[in-house]
């Protein structure tokens, strides 16, 4: 939004806040860049609102954002297969994962009864 007036930009400034607090309603732009760039960003959220319920998920304590799930995969995936001289195959990288990941849930007792039923 460069070439914007100093209203219009404050206006844009206040979006997240607005998205965020279930309060986004449309504003006028008289840059005509401005308003197509308002208008293609609006189609997006209007296809994508039932995505968008943030006020709801943040009354349910759910996270928003990607990076506890981007921790949890290099805390998880990292940490165990990126160590020095380790190679893996995918179907060993996988199974070691699924290994790791149901014992740091806490579900690793869980994991072998479900597999024990499986076989």
């Amino acid at each position: 939004m460069q070439n914007v007036g100093l209203q219009t930009a404050a206006k844009a400034r206040c979006w997240p806040d607005r998205i965020l607090s279930g309060r986004a309603a449309r504003f006028p732009a008289s840059d005509p860049k401005v308003a197509e760039q308002i208008r293609i960003e609006a189609e997006y959220f209007s296809h994508n609102a039932h995505c968008m319920c943030y006020p709801t998920f943040r009354k349910q304590h759910l996270f928003i954002g990607s990076g506890v799930i981007e921790a949890g995969c290099k805390t998880i995936i990292g940490s165990r297969l990126k160590q020095s001289s380790m190679f893996w195959t995918l179907r060993g990288a996988n199974a070691i994962l699924a290994l790791r990941a149901n014992r740091l849930s806490g579900r690793f007792e869980q994991y072998w009864e479900n597999r024990a039923r499986a076989a």
